[in-house]
């Protein structure tokens, strides 16, 4: 369903319930970068109506994520501390060339919007599905059907203000190139790296 041409490493898993502390600090940060990307794409294509109501329902969302990470946080008495740079995120943006036209930009910064939350899709299935901590399974399989739902709305959008040939090209690019970024990625406690 997601479309991904690579799949985690099932070793992730491993390396994220060992350090399920830094895993929640890391999926925190992630909570308030999507709630961020929401506000961006509201404050940059302010004339796409459909956008603008969606995102600021998404801006609701992802904060309310934040929320249940960071009280999760604070019961097992840790800070959420600074951000790290994302390895994932950071090499992802590199694809597509800078510029271009308006349209170009958002089908760009939507696609990439997309397959960020597919990723995270995935990597909440799999430890919804490994973890041993039955309340945490519990809460990444709850956060997993909202990931896929945040794919295709971004999916659904760029193939709405494209040319729908043109997105599905980029689209397999991107997740082609992806693919071999994720070759090298899975060996940290981060929620995509």
């Amino acid at each position: 369903m997601l479309g991904l041409k690579l799949p985690t490493d099932p070793r992730w898993v491993n390396i994220a319930e060992k350090n399920i502390d830094e895993i929640l600090i890391d999926h925190a940060h992630c909570e308030l970068k999507a709630a961020s990307t929401a506000n961006s794409l509201i404050m940059s294509f302010p004339e796409y109506s459909d956008l603008v109501t969606e995102m600021v329902s998404l801006v609701k969302e992802e904060m309310s994520h934040f929320k249940m990470v960071h009280e999760r946080l604070l019961k097992r008495g840790i800070k959420l501390g600074q951000d790290r740079k994302d390895e994932y995120v950071n090499s992802l943006l590199k694809f597509f060339p800078k510029g271009g036209s308006r349209t170009t930009q958002l089908l760009h910064r939507l696609l990439y919007a997309a397959l960020i939350e597919a990723r995270s899709c995935e990597r909440f299935r799999l430890l919804s599905e490994n973890i041993k901590d039955k309340e945490l399974a519990k809460f990444y399989r709850d956060l997993m059907a909202s990931e896929a739902n945040h794919y295709t709305l971004f999916l659904n959008f760029a193939r709405n203000f494209g040319d729908r040939k043109e997105v599905d090209k980029k689209w397999n690019e991107l997740l082609e190139f992806e693919a071999e970024l994720m070759k090298n990625l899975g060996t940290k406690e981060t929620i995509h790296g």
